[in-house]
């Protein structure tokens, strides 16, 4: 049986990432952001080819990614929940996650989802830049590996 594995490079033609991003915890968004766009850019994704989509919230990602998910070969979202005294982390962690599963389990093109869950501002620093590493240049690699292996199947 044969093995399909995405490539971390781009291959083939170029592809257009859209990436959505929350401007709440925007200091924490700014970093993930800026991980995903130096990594598209290293890797040969033309900027020009990267289209950025600010959106109030983590809440407003979903009904965002859905409505653009045609118009690119990937998206990534982006953001951070960061736990308060309410409940309303879980709710907003719930239907992020949730939505963006649900595109992404659609399986028409990859969904990536790197909206950043924590407990605490400094967990969410240390993930977007900080010891932990950057997410967001995590999502990028994702996005590139899911396109190629995207590609592929369509062609076996």
């Amino acid at each position: 049986m044969p093995t399909i594995q995405g490539q971390w490079q781009s291959q083939g033609s170029t592809p257009s990432i859209g990436i959505i991003v929350s401007r709440f915890n925007q200091n924490v968004s700014e970093a993930l952001l800026q991980g995903a766009l130096d990594t598209l850019t290293r890797v040969g994704i033309p900027r020009d080819l990267v289209d950025v989509l600010w959106v109030p919230g983590a809440f407003e990602i979903p009904g965002t990614a859905r409505r653009v998910l045609p118009r690119y070969d990937a998206l990534i979202t982006l953001g951070a929940v960061i736990r308060g005294e309410t409940a309303h982390f879980d709710f907003v962690a719930g239907a992020v996650s949730g939505g963006v599963a649900e595109l992404a389990r659609l399986g028409e093109k990859p969904v990536i989802f790197g909206v950043l869950t924590c407990n605490t501002v400094e967990e969410a620093t240390s993930r977007a830049g900080g010891k932990n590493g950057n997410r967001g240049s995590d999502c990028a690699i994702a996005a590139i590996e899911m396109i190629s292996l995207y590609r592929q199947l369509s062609e076996a």
